[in-house]
């Protein structure tokens, strides 16, 4: 007989789903698609060299070492370089302040954990990363959503969403997924300040702030916060949560990141993560600490920028010179992504629809509203994409957005039969 198992499934699980994009991303594998859909780094920029000869130091000097259990903080010499990397941006902390993740989605999971109580009011930018809403749905989050503008978080928005009493601020200040806008320093500034005022913490998420490809570098908010609460010790005592990532500027796949926060926040989450996989991979992180040393990683980030920045100048002369007048983007200064709002009357589902049959892909925007409540919205990936495919799977974009324009909205079920 067949276990019933709809009825054993806890209660949390009736709040999980599964990722929008990653459900998006088994269509968009098919031959010959075009895809600006996953948040993906170009594979070719990817350090496989680098990461051979690493992989073969540790294992040669210190292989028992490598293949063995280690410190649920993280492997100390990496912390150690990451403290060092966070110095040189205005904020002095120790290894004690630094902790290392199975990528920022565990970092994430666990903030989840540690904080969120069902029902827990959660303020967040609207639209937001899905990745987060997806870690704290199971937790029983629920969300209020600040609309942003090109400048990130409108201040006055910002504020009479303070008087609910969130349980603390989540906020992608660079280059900001979706949306790729910039949150600028007047309104971090303001944030700090509101934030201070209301006495509520910020979880400030940062896995793109390195891949700037235009303006000028504006510092986090954990280096801002760390002006107004510096500490006699050396330990960073501050308002802010701060998560970054190997992610975007080394590889992906090696499931790497770290969390810098209070020591009493480091020694919960040290808890929690004991308790959902003991540790990061130590080989992992010793490959990666071995990779990075010597200034490898800052000529490394400095190739990633290039790449990026030029593939970033591609999709932004194709939109100028295919889509639509009366469809508009964001012109994101770093980071992945850049972000598409439709005519009010479209839904960015039924061009996905299209588009597919045209061999071209993307994330309808959707999803990243905490409450759904907006369709005409998408968001395009640069970065994995080589540019004569950008260029060519633009125009295809092109094409479905003026057949949809010049299509009667009563007829659209029939284009998309």
């Amino acid at each position: 007989m067949t276990t019933p198992w709809e009825y054993r499934y806890a209660q949390r699980t009736q709040r999980m789903g599964s990722s929008a994009i990653r459900e998006l991303l088994k269509l968009t594998a098919l031959p010959d698609m075009i895809s600006f859909a996953g948040g993906l780094p170009a594979p070719d920029v990817f350090p496989v060299d680098a990461f051979q000869e690493a992989s073969n130091r540790v294992l040669k000097n210190s292989g028992a070492q490598a293949l063995q259990y280690g410190p649920t903080e993280g492997y100390l010499p990496l912390r150690e370089m990451i403290a060092r990397h966070t110095s040189r941006y205005g904020i002095q902390i120790t290894p004690n302040n630094v902790l290392l993740t199975s990528g920022s989605q565990q970092a994430l999971d666990l903030l989840g954990k540690i904080f969120i109580n069902p029902g827990d009011h959660i303020l967040v930018e609207s639209p937001t990363y899905l990745g987060a809403l997806q870690a704290w749905n199971a937790y029983g989050a629920e969300y209020v959503p600040v609309p942003i503008d090109e400048y990130g978080m409108i201040p006055e928005a910002l504020e009479e969403a303070l008087r609910v009493g969130p349980k603390f601020i989540y906020a992608l200040p660079n280059f900001q997924n979706p949306s790729g806008v910039t949150l600028s320093l007047e309104r971090r500034h303001r944030l700090l300040q509101l934030a201070e005022e209301h006495g509520v913490p910020i979880i400030e998420d940062d896995p793109y702030g390195q891949l700037r490809y235009e303006g000028e570098h504006k510092p986090a908010l954990v280096v801002l916060d760390g002006q107004l609460h510096s500490s006699h010790d050396g330990l960073y005592r501050g308002n802010i949560i701060y998560l970054s990532t190997f992610s975007k500027i080394l590889a992906p796949g090696i499931r790497l990141a770290w969390v810098i926060a209070p020591p009493q926040v480091i020694d919960k989450l040290v808890q929690a993560k004991q308790g959902a996989d003991l540790h990061t991979s130590t080989f992992n992180q010793m490959v990666a600490y071995e990779v990075s040393r010597g200034g490898f990683l800052d000529h490394h980030i400095h190739t990633i920028r290039e790449v990026y920045g030029a593939r970033r100048d591609t999709m932004l002369q194709a939109l100028e010179q295919h889509f639509p007048s009366q469809v508009l983007w964001t012109h994101p200064e770093g980071g992945l992504f850049l972000w598409v709002t439709l005519p009010d009357w479209m839904d960015a589902k039924d061009a996905f629809n299209i588009a597919l049959k045209r061999k071209v892909a993307f994330v309808p925007g959707q999803p990243f509203f905490p409450h759904g409540e907006i369709k005409n919205c998408a968001r395009l990936n640069f970065s994995n994409a080589t540019p004569e495919e950008i260029r060519t799977g633009i125009a295809r974009l092109g094409e479905v957005f003026y057949e949809m324009l010049e299509t009667p909205h009563s007829s659209m079920e029939e284009v998309l039969v």
